[in-house]
């Protein structure tokens, strides 16, 4: 993940098994809305995902980014599938396992500084 300068938009990078990278850009309001409703781990021994490419200038430049509109979620036994709906002609569905959950959370959570949270009351 890698944040944009004003702070509106994380730049969300999901390496797939058995196929290309994809990335999204997640308005800081669904950021913010994950880190209300993400489970948080409770499980000391859970293993950290393997590593995954980082995000560069290039995919910042990418022109074909979609961009998430919302986001759906849904707890499944050890994983979180969420649906991403977004302004591309397809959504994006991704299927998370307990680790890479957590490592988003962190990351969003660290991001979270740098993210203006315009629903903020």
């Amino acid at each position: 993940m890698s944040c944009d300068r004003v702070g509106n938009l994380l730049l969300v990078k999901f390496a797939c098994k058995g196929a290309a990278d994809v990335q999204l850009y997640v308005p800081a309001s669904i950021v913010f809305w994950l880190l209300k409703h993400l489970p948080v781990n409770r499980d000391p021994n859970l293993a950290p995902p393997p590593p995954c490419a980082p995000v560069t200038q290039q995919d910042w430049d990418h022109p074909y980014t979609p961009r998430a509109e919302f986001v759906q979620c849904k707890e499944l036994p050890g994983a979180l599938r969420m649906n991403f709906a977004s302004n591309a002609k397809e959504d994006l569905t991704v299927v998370l396992d307990r680790s890479n959950v957590e490592l988003m959370r962190q990351i969003m959570l660290m991001y979270s500084k740098d993210l203006i949270d315009l629903d903020a009351q």
